[in-house]
C-alpha cells in the first residue's frame, strides 16, 4: 500500500508541485492530500492513516513554531517535515530540534530525491517504533512480576511456579510440583487448536532459547483460554552444564484484541463500521475470481446522496454524519448476507451483489433501496427525507476488474442524477462519451463567470386581463465562445454538483437588478424582476447577507424583486426554510413558489410559510385541454383563498389563456406571449406596450426549449 502524506500549505503552486513529484516517485507513488489551514489538518489527521506530514509553518489559521508545535502534539509518532524558504533555515533548524524528521527548501520541491529521502524517513521512523516496542516488551518481560514464570527440571518436570502463573494455569505450585509442563500449562494453536509442543521441552533438547508462535493460547486448568506470549531459556550451572529450563510468559489477550480492532479500523468506515474502499476492493477481486469459476455475474450498485450538502450546509456535519449512519443500516437490509455495503467517502456508497444470474436481479436491489431511502429519517429533532442516484454496472460485460467496474458504476450513477435524480441507470458504453462530455463542461465552467460567459434572457410576466407587462423573470443562459448558445439543463445540475452554483447563482441576481436599473434609467417602467433561487444557494450560510449586499450594490428596490423557490427546497427543513424566508420578507422582497403543485402542495405550509406567489406549474397548464383544467383551477381557487397572487407557466395556446381568464387568473407567461429574450429585445417589448391577444404567432413552439430553470 503506498504511503499517504498529508501537505499542508496555503500555496496552491507549492503543494501541487509536491503532488507531481510524489504521485511520478520511481519507487512508487505517495499519495498524496492537502488541506489549506492548521485546522483541516488536525481534523484529518483524527482519522489517522497517514505516514508523514509536509507543512508549511505560515498557514491563515497559525504562524511559525506554533505550527509545528501544535501538530507534534497532535501526532508526536508520525514524521513531520517543515516546508520553507531558502533565507528562513533558522526557523526550519529550530523545528529540528523540537522533534522534526526534516525540512524541503521550497526550491526544491520538484527535485526526484524528495520522494527518496521521504520514504527513507518514514521507513527510519517506523524501524525506531518498532524497536522501541520491542524494547518495551523486553522491559516489561524482565522486570515485572506480573508475568507467570515456570522453572522445571531437565526431564522437563515442574519445580516452580509464581503466583502469576498459579493464576493463569489454575494450578497451585505445590499441586504442579513434580508434573510435566505439557500437562500443567496446555498451549495450542489459536487458529487451528491443534496442540502446540512447549517450548521448554524444545529448549531442554537444544539447550538455546526459543518463544512460543505469536497465536498461541493458554488451556487453562478449567478448559477457559488465554492468548499469551512466551519465551524459554535453558538454566546452566556455573560450569555452564544446562540444568533445566525456565519459561516466562503473559497474557496478551487485550492486546491481541487490539490488534484485531486496528486490521479491522483498517478496512472498515470509522462512521458507519461499513466496509472501506480497501476491503471492497478485495472482496469484489474475490467475487470476480468466484464468478470466473462459476461462468456467474455479479453487480455492482454506486449511489450518491441527492443533495446531502444541503444538509450538512444548514444543520451541520453532526447532523449529516447520524443521517450517514441511519442510511447505512437502511442499505444493509436491502442485501443478502453474501453482499457487500460499502461506504467510499462523504455520501458516496457501493454495493456489491454476489450471485446474480440476471441484470434484473440488481434492478430489483436498486428498486428495494430507492423505496426504503424514501422513507423518512428521524435525526435530533429533524425529520429528513433523503433521495439517492444510483449507477449499475454488471461483470463481466462492464469490466473484468474492479477499478473498472466501480468507475462505470460511477458513470452511470451521474447519469441517474441527469435523469432528474432519485432513480437508477444501467452502465452504457455511451455514458463514457457523456462522461467526458460532463468533465468537459465542468472545465469550462469554472472559467464561464470570469470571461463573462453568462448572459441573462428575459420572459415577461402579463396581466392576463389587460396584457400589460408586469415584470419579468430572469433566466440564465450560457454563450459559449465554441459551443454556441448553451441551456441550462446541460450545465445547471453540473455546477451544482462541483459548487459553482453559488456564484453563478449571485451573478444572475447581481445581472438581473442592475438590468432592471438600466432599464428604470432610460424611462421604462417594469414592475417585477423576478430571479430563481436553487436549493444549494438557499441553504448557503451567507445567502440572505448576500442578497441584501447585491440589493445595497445595484440600488434596487427590494419590494420590486421576486425570488422563486421550488417546493421540495422549502420543505426539506421547514423550520430553517421558514427563519430565511422570515429574514428576506422583512427585507420587502416578494417569495413565490415556483412549479407549484409538482411538490407537496400542502395548505399547511402555505400558512406556515411568507408566500406571496404561487406560480402553476407549466404542466398542469399543458394539460388544461386533456383534464378540463381541474388542478389549475384547484391552485387558482387556493390562491385567491390565502391571497396570494397566481402566475400560470408555460401558457402556449389561446384556448389556454381563455379558460385561466375565465378562472380569474390574474398573471402568467409562456410562449403565447413572447419567448425568453436578451435585453435590449425585452426593451422593445416594454416600449410596444400591451401583448395578450396581440401574442406574436412566431413565439409558437415548446415552451421546453426555455424552460425557466435557471438556477433548478
Amino acid at each position: 500500500m503506498a504511503n499517504r502524506i498529508l501537505i499542508i500549505t496555503r500555496d496552491a503552486t507549492d503543494a501541487e508541485s509536491l503532488m507531481i513529484v510524489l504521485g511520478e516517485a520511481e519507487d512508487g507513488a505517495f499519495d498524496t492530500e492537502w488541506v489549506t489551514c492548521l485546522s483541516d489538518g488536525l481534523e484529518r489527521l483524527q482519522v489517522g492513516d497517514i505516514d508523514a506530514i509536509l507543512v508549511d509553518l505560515f498557514l491563515p489559521d497559525s504562524q511559525g513554531i506554533a505550527t509545528f508545535d501544535q501538530l507534534f502534539a497532535a501526532v508526536p509518532q508520525t514524521p513531520i517535515l517543515t516546508l520553507h524558504a531558502t533565507d528562513n533555515k533558522m526557523l526550519a533548524k529550530e523545528t529540528m530540534q523540537r522533534g522534526a524528521q526534516g525540512h524541503l527548501s521550497k526550491d526544491y520541491f520538484s527535485n526526484t530525491l524528495v520522494p527518496h529521502s521521504l520514504r527513507n524517513i518514514i521507513q527510519r521512523k517506523a524501524i525506531e517504533e518498532s524497536l522501541f516496542i520491542e524494547r518495551t516488551r523486553a522491559e516489561i518481560t524482565l522486570n515485572s512480576i506480573s508475568d507467570a514464570v515456570i522453572s522445571t527440571d531437565m526431564a522437563g518436570n515442574i519445580d516452580y511456579l509464581n503466583s502469576a502463573a498459579e493464576n493463569m494455569t489454575g494450578w497451585l505450585k505445590e499441586e504442579a510440583r513434580g508434573y510435566p509442563i505439557r500437562e500443567v500449562m496446555r498451549i495450542s494453536n489459536g487458529k487451528t487448536y491443534n496442540p502446540v509442543t512447549n517450548p521448554v521441552e524444545v529448549v531442554l533438547q537444544q539447550d538455546k532459547p526459543m518463544t512460543l508462535a505469536a497465536d498461541t493460547i493458554l488451556i487453562q486448568r478449567d478448559g477457559s483460554e488465554v492468548a499469551i506470549e512466551d519465551s524459554a531459556a535453558p538454566i546452566h550451572d556455573s560450569n555452564g552444564r544446562i540444568r533445566g529450563a525456565v519459561i516466562v510468559f503473559h497474557d496478551v489477550t487485550p492486546a491481541r484484541a487490539i490488534v484485531a480492532k486496528m486490521a479491522y479500523l483498517a478496512q472498515h468506515d470509522s462512521l458507519t463500521n461499513l466496509p472501506n474502499r480497501a476491503l471492497l476492493h478485495d472482496r469484489i477481486t474475490q467475487a470476480i475470481e468466484l464468478a470466473k469459476r462459476r461462468g456467474t455475474s455479479l453487480a455492482l450498485l454506486f449511489l450518491d446522496l441527492d443533495n446531502f450538502k444541503h444538509i450538512n450546509d444548514s444543520l451541520g456535519h453532526a447532523t449529516g454524519d447520524k443521517l450517514l449512519q441511519s442510511i447505512a443500516q437502511d442499505l444493509s437490509t436491502c442485501v443478502r448476507s453474501s453482499d457487500t455495503v460499502s461506504r467510499l467517502g462523504g455520501d458516496e456508497f457501493v454495493i456489491l451483489l454476489t450471485q446474480d444470474k440476471h441484470a434484473q436481479d440488481a434492478a430489483l436491489t436498486a428498486d428495494k433501496i430507492l423505496a426504503v431511502l424514501a422513507k423518512p429519517h428521524a435525526i435530533a429533532e429533524h425529520v429528513l427525507y433523503v433521495t439517492t442516484s444510483i449507477g449499475i454496472s454488471v461483470y463481466p460485460v462492464d469490466g473484468q476488474d474492479p477499478e473498472t467496474l466501480i468507475k462505470n458504476a460511477d458513470i452511470a450513477m451521474y447519469h441517474a442524477k441527469e435523469r432528474g435524480r432519485n432513480n437508477y441507470q444501467f452502465f452504457k458504453n455511451d455514458m463514457n462519451l457523456r462522461a467526458f462530455e460532463r468533465l468537459a463542461i465542468e472545465t469550462h465552467l469554472r472559467y464561464a463567470l470570469t470571461r463573462q460567459e453568462f448572459v441573462l434572457y428575459y420572459q415577461p410576466k402579463v396581466n392576463l386581463d389587460s396584457g400589460k407587462i408586469t415584470g419579468a423573470e430572469a433566466l440564465l443562459r450560457w454563450q459559449h465562445p465554441e459551443w454556441g448558445l448553451v441551456l441550462p439543463d446541460r450545465f445547471v445540475q453540473i455546477a451544482e454538483d462541483c459548487g459553482l452554483i453559488v456564484p453563478i447563482g449571485r451573478w444572475v441576481l447581481r445581472e438581473a437588478c442592475a438590468q432592471a436599473m438600466r432599464w428604470e434609467a432610460a424611462g421604462l417602467k417594469l414592475g417585477s424582476i423576478a430571479v430563481n433561487i436553487s436549493a444549494l444557494e438557499f441553504r448557503f450560510k451567507d445567502f440572505v447577507a448576500g442578497v441584501q449586499l447585491i440589493l445595497n450594490e445595484t440600488g434596487f428596490d427590494p419590494r420590486r424583486l421576486q425570488l422563486e423557490i421550488t417546493e421540495s427546497v422549502l420543505m426539506r427543513d421547514v423550520e430553517s426554510s421558514n427563519l430565511i424566508l422570515q429574514q428576506l420578507k422583512n427585507m420587502g422582497i416578494q417569495l413565490a413558489v415556483d412549479d407549484f403543485g409538482t411538490g407537496y402542495s400542502s395548505l399547511s405550509y402555505l400558512h406556515q410559510f411568507s408566500i406571496d406567489i404561487l406560480k402553476i406549474d407549466q404542466s398542469f397548464v399543458r394539460d388544461i385541454s386533456c383534464d378540463n383544467g381541474i388542478i389549475a383551477s384547484a391552485v387558482i381557487a387556493m390562491g385567491a383563498s390565502l391571497k396570494q397572487l397566481v402566475i400560470a407557466e408555460g401558457i402556449e395556446k389561446q384556448d389556454q389563456l381563455a379558460f385561466l381568464k375565465t378562472q380569474h387568473c390574474e398573471e402568467g407567461q409562456g410562449y403565447f406571449f413572447s419567448r425568453p429574450i436578451i435585453a435590449e429585445q425585452f426593451a422593445q417589448l416594454l416600449e410596444t406596450g400591451p401583448l395578450g391577444q396581440f401574442g406574436k404567432q412566431e413565439n409558437q413552439g415548446s415552451n421546453d426549449e426555455y424552460r425557466s430553470a435557471t438556477i433548478e
